[in-house]
């Protein structure tokens, strides 16, 4: 990943940390577009004391506003959009006399943060997603104005005594859903320890609770590596069995992981089945998106204080083979410096 990126990403990871919470961090709104109308064409003909009887001059109407998102690097949810229900931009004005065309609707511009998915409501269509700071995309158009009567003289018809009105604009519905920016996503149950792990190797501070969705939001932290280095690290909201239908959190937090660059599996090691557990959470994620199966992964056996050696050798054949594993504990704090190890050599393959 490019160092424009990872800087991006660490501002982002701050502002998330510092400010994020319950309340405030709002990743999915539908919001009715009003885009303005186009003016009308002026019918006009030329007059002055010099001339009875000019020719056609009426000039073009002005297009209407458009609705446009722009990406700001500075923001981290939708908030501001929260109960922004409609949003109407104004149309443009009318033609003019003497070939003087109407002036243009002013045009709405909504800042978005990066990761924003514009949706249509109607169709579920993807239009478009904002990923740079700055970028702009049109949302919904403004009618075009309408031409002036100049534009339809001709050598059979001298005197047009019309012009063309101007388009009307659109009310169309869209959503707009924000897919949180990092390098690694933490995947798991409720309880896995993903919130632990954050707290313990980055400087975010999540709700931690012995109960299923402790985790309500996602939190983003930055984890320092080797040579001042560093990477993101998002912990989404635990995973349930079906999730992919949107039972427990479901669809609300799912599309985060689409966005991470590592999937980071995470299973206690005093579950039942690793095996069992790992190939529900690939399903769930298969399910909603099979092209999450393509990205790289790897699996952290968490809470690995509670067995000895013995026990871990014991839990070798139950746990999968096509997937790298390791054993962590952020209560003792043991394997994490290899988990880093683990990932940045995973975040950096392309690079080599």
């Amino acid at each position: 990943m490019k160092e424009e990126l990872r800087v991006l990403c660490a501002f982002v990871a701050i502002k998330t940390n510092l400010l994020m919470s319950d309340r405030n961090f709002v990743d999915y709104v539908k919001i009715c577009c009003r885009s303005g109308a186009g003016g009308a064409g002026s019918m006009h003909f030329r007059r002055d004391r010099l001339t009875a009887k000019g020719g056609p001059d009426g000039g073009d109407g002005g297009r209407g506003g458009h609705i446009i998102l722009r990406g700001n690097k500075q923001l981290w949810t939708l908030l501001s959009l929260k109960y922004q229900k409609h949003v109407i931009a104004k149309p443009g004005e009318n033609g003019g006399e003497s070939n003087s065309s109407g002036a243009e609707g002013d045009d709405v511009i909504l800042d978005v943060p990066l990761g924003t998915v514009a949706k249509d409501v109607e169709t579920g269509e993807t239009l478009f997603e904002i990923t740079e700071d700055g970028e702009t995309q049109i949302i919904v158009s403004g009618g075009r104005g309408g031409k002036g009567n100049s534009h339809f003289k001709s050598a059979t018809l001298q005197s047009p005594h019309f012009a063309q009105p101007g388009e009307e604009g659109k009310k169309e519905w869209k959503i707009l859903e924000l897919k949180v920016l990092a390098d690694v996503g933490l995947v798991g149950f409720p309880n896995a320890g993903k919130s632990t792990l954050l707290s313990v190797i980055t400087a975010a501070k999540p709700k931690i609770g012995a109960y299923a969705f402790t985790t309500l939001t996602p939190n983003l932290g930055i984890v320092q590596y080797r040579d001042n280095r560093s990477f993101i690290m998002a912990d989404i909201p635990g995973i349930i069995e079906n999730a992919h239908e949107g039972k427990g959190l479901g669809h609300r937090f799912l599309r985060h992981i689409e966005r991470n660059a590592l999937l980071l599996f995470m299973i206690p090691a005093d579950t039942d089945n690793i095996q069992k557990e790992y190939e529900i959470l690939l399903n769930e994620l298969k399910q909603y998106n099979e092209e999450m199966l393509d990205k790289p992964r790897l699996l952290a056996i968490t809470k690995s204080d509670l067995i000895d050696e013995e026990l871990k050798e014991l839990l070798l054949p139950t746990i999968p083979k096509d997937i790298d594993h390791i054993f962590i504990s952020s209560v003792a704090q043991t394997g994490l410096t290899e988990l880093k190890d683990e990932v940045w050599q995973r975040l950096t393959a392309d690079e080599k």
